[in-house]
């Protein structure tokens, strides 16, 4: 799924100037968490519910999918719009970070 995915990347790209190179060189595994896991993407159930627009059911299945696959599971609370947007955003931002590392990997 590729919603919204264009500034989720751009949300990334200026959460990683934050970083220095090294630390980020020597703790791969944590960058994830940190710019996606440790502050929410959006506040508010306006907010995220304006994010979500007509693509909410989507996205829902798309988590369901992505949580019953790595977790055996569904956690998500799909009452909460903050935590469905929050949720989407961690799973694509994992997609994100994992093309960054491989880029660093190459280069």
């Amino acid at each position: 799924m590729n919603y919204k995915k264009q500034e989720i990347q751009e949300h990334f790209n200026d959460s990683i100037n934050d970083y220095d190179k090294k630390w980020i060189l020597t703790n791969t595994d944590d960058l994830h968490h940190e710019i996606f896991n440790t502050d929410y993407y959006i506040i508010g159930s306006y907010k995220a519910t304006q994010w979500l627009g007509d693509q909410v059911f989507n996205i829902i299945d798309f988590i369901k999918e992505y949580e019953q696959s790595n977790f055996g599971e569904v956690f998500t609370d799909f009452a909460s719009p903050e935590a469905i947007v929050n949720m989407y955003v961690y799973i694509i931002g994992e997609e994100i970070v994992w093309d960054y590392i491989n880029q660093l990997e190459v280069a």
